[in-house]
Formats: structure tokens, C-alpha cells, sequence
């Protein structure tokens, strides 16, 4: 089922499938498993982060696979208290020990935590960590324009990936269109707003009828239309074989727009805007 992934590729290169799995809360053996499965399913493209506590286990899975590494693209994010140089790096090398890898394929800035200001010492460290070899790719989560032209201002490097909340309800439109023009690649997390909420949502049960899908596969077919990599998070075998199988069918001018048409300007889940929001 992998060869039928389109694939998406990087200003730096790397090439991306255009559906990974989102592995959030996803841990020990039943983490493993559900991992396994994915990879068994598909998925090539597995999203962890140092604060989701499961580096171990997404290594864990890519060991039990029996997958050959180099097919596999793993990803994981800095979490905002290792924001300084010095500790960005221990950070990320900790983060292979902790997963038993020799490298990651994509490393991100979790948040950029402007309050504390030390995001461009970290974005300096993941370049670093770059050159040495312990990282394919670079990029971000959460970063705003701002944040991100004075990356590239003061580092001369702008990011491959930006990986942003971006779902029906918060569809992100200025943010994705000023990641394209900069050559940056919009990954979505919480692409299906996790909740029923989209999936009861009367306009988008008709298009799923009328295509013969599911309202997942219809949102997540949206965000693939959008040019945005989605990465939806599931346990279950049968919804993980679901959720890749959006590549076969497209969705018109008219269903896409009444999709993003179901934006609202306080459509974030959590409330959670990188102009003020501190994770640490």
C-alpha cells in the first residue's frame, strides 16, 4: 500500500509521504503494537516528539517492523525548556537514545516560545545537529511568518517543514499560503479536529456519500488537496487502513471550498496561539 502514497519533497530534498501517522499518547507495548501495525498498513512517515514520552517506543516499532530503516521517515520535536543551544543539542541526542536510533529523518522546533526568546539558539543547534549527521531534515511546529523570517534572517536557513494545527474548523489559510511561497512544506496535526464534531457535520456526510467515503477519508482527502501533509493519530489496524486510502477518488472546487468554508477565527482546539503559548 506504500507505493500508492504520493510522495512530497522538501527544499532541502527529502522526500515525504503525503499521509503520516500521528503517535500521540501512544505508548508501551499496546504504543508498539499499534505502531507495528501502521507500518504494516503503509505508513512510512511515523510523527513522535520528546514530550510525548514515546521516542522509545516508535523505535521500539521501527525494530519490530522488520521494515529496513533508510524506508522509513521518523520524525520527533524539541521540547521548548531545551530552547538553549547547549541544551538543544544534548536534547537531540537524548532523543536518539531514547528511540535507539542513529538518526532522525526529520527533527522540528515543538513551539517556538517567544516569551523565553531562544528559539533561534535552538534552530541553530538543529542545524548543527544537521551537518553532524544526526538529523536528515530540519524544520518547525507552530511558528508564525515572524517567527520564521527571523530564522532564516538571522541564520541564513528557513525550514523544510512547518507542521501546524490545521483542520476544517481552523483551516489556516494565510499561514499555508506564506509556507508555500517560502518553499516550506505545511504538515497538519489534529487534522481531523479530534472529535465527531467534522464527522457529524451534515455538508461533509453528503460529500462522503456522494464519493463513497468516509468523513475522515473526505477531511483527510481535503488537506492532501490543500497541499498540506496530515497526520492523523489512531490505534485501531482498521482505521489506520482507512485513513490511507484517500488517493484514489478527488474532491471537486465546490466540496473543497464548503470544507474550508467551516473555518472559524476561534477555530483553534485548545486555544493555543504561538504568538503567546509556552510549552515547555
Amino acid at each position: 500500500m506504500s507505493q500508492m502514497i504520493p510522495e512530497i519533497t522538501l527544499n532541502d530534498g527529502l522526500k515525504l509521504p503525503a499521509i503520516g501517522l500521528g503517535t500521540y499518547t501512544l505508548r508501551g507495548s499496546e504504543g508498539v503494537q499499534s505502531i507495528v501495525s501502521a507500518i504494516h498498513s503503509g505508513y512510512r512517515l511515523i510523527d513522535s516528539a520528546y514530550n510525548y514520552e514515546n521516542e522509545g517506543t516508535v523505535g521500539q516499532a521501527v525494530r519490530r517492523s522488520a521494515l529496513p530503516r533508510e524506508e522509513l521517515i521518523i520524525a520527533s520535536k524539541l521540547p521548548g525548556r531545551y530552547h538553549e543551544y547547549d541544551k538543544a543539542v544534548k536534547a537531540i541526542q537524548e532523543s536518539l537514545y531514547r528511540a535507539q536510533l542513529d538518526y532522525y529523518d526529520l527533527y522540528l522546533i515543538h513551539w517556538p516560545n517567544p516569551l523565553q526568546d531562544h528559539y533561534v539558539e535552538a534552530w541553530q543547534a538543529l542545524i548543527d545537529a544537521k551537518k553532524w549527521g544526526l538529523i536528515r531534515s530540519i524544520g518547525v511546529s507552530n511558528f508564525l511568518p515572524e517567527h520564521l523570517e527571523r530564522l532564516e534572517r538571522e541564520t541564513g536557513v528557513i525550514p523544510c517543514v512547518n507542521q501546524i494545527e490545521l483542520h476544517p474548523f481552523f483551516n489556516q489559510a494565510e499561514q499555508r499560503t506564506w509556507n508555500e511561497e517560502h518553499g516550506i512544506v505545511t504538515e497538519s496535526w489534529s487534522p481531523l479536529a479530534r472529535g465527531n464534531e467534522v464527522f457529524n457535520d451534515e455538508a461533509v456526510r453528503q460529500i462522503a456519500a456522494r464519493h463513497g467515503k468516509s468523513a475522515s477519508q473526505i477531511i483527510l482527502r481535503w488537506h492532501y488537496q490543500l497541499g498540506a501533509i496530515p497526520i492523523p493519530k489512531s490505534a485501531s489496524a482498521a482505521r489506520q487502513q482507512e485513513n490511507l486510502l484517500i488517493f484514489d477518488f478527488a474532491l471537486d472546487e465546490a466540496e473543497m471550498n464548503l470544507i474550508s468554508g467551516m473555518s472559524r477565527p476561534d477555530g483553534r482546539l485548545k486555544n493555543q496561539d504561538p504568538k503567546v503559548y509556552e510549552e515547555f
